[in-house]
């Protein structure tokens, strides 16, 4: 199966299980982990990501992205499981 499969490019978005998932998602997901796990990040930069991560984590559960795959990082992994 093709990421097109999924969501078509003429779409960037789509509903599973009532969650709106945007095209990107993972993605961003993926960016802000980088940027939260950075000890180089500055701090307002650090919560913008923690803040993306949360907000994303609705779409990303739908997903079931953390049923198949788990965050290897623990400090991550706790604030994925406490959300």
């Amino acid at each position: 199966m093709r990421a097109a499969d999924i969501l078509p490019d003429h779409l960037n978005e789509a509903t599973l299980n009532g969650v709106t998932i945007r095209k990107g998602t993972v993605g961003a997901f993926l960016a802000n982990a980088r940027v939260w796990l950075d000890p180089l990040t500055p701090a307002n930069k650090r919560t913008a990501a923690e803040n993306d991560i949360v907000d994303a984590l609705p779409a990303l559960r739908a997903l079931g992205l953390f049923d198949l795959l788990e965050v290897r990082d623990p400090g991550l992994r706790a604030l994925v499981d406490s959300h």
